[in-house]
């Protein structure tokens, strides 16, 4: 079997299978539910199953001088009237829970001399298509690598980032990354074996059916709630990125992400094209295995309007990555996750 390069066997292999209900089958098994409507979010599961989804694990003891919150920017999600691509169906969300595991963080808890609702800071301008480190600054600090155990070097496994929203407590990667998020955690501009605004417990993970059932590659992204760090929401420390929706394909965005044999994430700046109606694509160098799950941060709105993902889960080539298009169909995932993560 062809391995998929971007994402990293150890923690989310996809497995093939042949019909949709063996699919929903191995998910309920794995722990995530998949559910017919917001509606009815919480009624495939027992009573103590549900309580259990909605009240996280307290994570650490708050931190000496707890950082303060910021008002919010408005709006949470935008969209822009340039899209030639029609209407994906609208999904129903599958969510799935996992006791937090307690993590450290830093003492100032934030970049320093930035709010947590700052807008990115100017990048530098490189070579279109030309692949670097990723300096270290306001939006880098908010792309992050996923770990299962110990956050060390060596051990991380797919790209995330935080996403902005009212509960303040939503990350954004691939769907493909995510079998269960039982033990997995988010460490926020990680770098050299340092998580230097702590390591952040995932809690739930929000999926389309369309994924959860069919593996459909034209909904490959997933949104995950974590829990706080020393009484901190994330984005609190870190900020978030807007969802962008509606994007024109010819796009130029920063893409960033974690291979795994490296322990600081890549930028390239390039401009995307139409791979096919629900696909976007960017030809960048060096995005290898572990890079699933990066974000595409739009150079003219700091928008996120894209995740290392969907067609060949994100690239069977180093070269060349991909993204589901972000319409109404993850504008709806995102709804009933700020839903269930309030």
């Amino acid at each position: 079997m062809t391995r998929h390069r971007k994402a990293r066997r150890v923690m989310h292999r996809p497995v093939a299978l042949t019909s949709a209900l063996v699919l929903a089958v191995i998910a309920a098994i794995a722990g995530i539910d998949t559910l017919t409507s917001q509606a009815t979010a919480f009624t495939a599961r027992s009573p103590a199953a549900r309580t259990a989804s909605l009240i996280p694990t307290a994570t650490a003891a708050p931190p000496t001088s707890p950082a303060p919150s910021s008002p919010s920017p408005s709006p949470a999600v935008s969209s822009s009237s340039e899209s030639s691509a029609s209407p994906s169906p609208v999904p129903s969300a599958s969510a799935s829970s996992s006791a937090p595991a307690a993590g450290g963080g830093d003492e100032a808890g934030r970049p320093a001399g930035a709010p947590s609702t700052a807008a990115p800071q100017a990048v530098a301008p490189a070579a279109l298509g030309t692949t670097t480190p990723a300096p270290a600054n306001t939006e880098s600090s908010r792309v992050g690598a996923l770990f299962v155990g110990a956050v060390a070097a060596g051990n991380h496994s797919c790209t995330a980032s935080v996403l902005h929203s009212s509960t303040k407590n939503l990350i954004l990667t691939a769907a493909h990354c995510i079998v269960t998020p039982d033990g997995l955690s988010f460490a926020p501009g990680y770098h050299d074996g340092q998580a230097p605004y702590g390591s952040w417990p995932v809690t739930k993970a929000y999926t389309t059916t369309g994924w959860s059932q069919g593996g459909d590659p034209d909904e490959d992204f997933a949104i995950l709630q974590v829990g706080q760090n020393g009484g901190r929401n994330i984005e609190d420390v870190v900020g978030g990125n807007i969802l962008g929706l509606q994007v024109d394909f010819s796009t130029v965005v920063r893409l960033y992400g974690y291979p795994d044999t490296s322990e600081v994430p890549l930028l390239c700046t390039n401009a995307t094209s139409r791979q096919d109606t629900y696909q976007r694509r960017i030809d960048c160098p060096s995005y290898a295995a572990g890079t699933s799950g990066g974000p595409w941060i739009d150079t003219d709105t700091a928008k996120v309007v894209g995740v290392i993902g969907g067609y060949q889960q994100g690239g069977d080539t180093d070269d060349t990555s991909y993204s589901a298009y972000f319409d109404h169909t993850i504008e709806d995932l995102y709804q009933q996750a700020v839903a269930g993560s309030a």
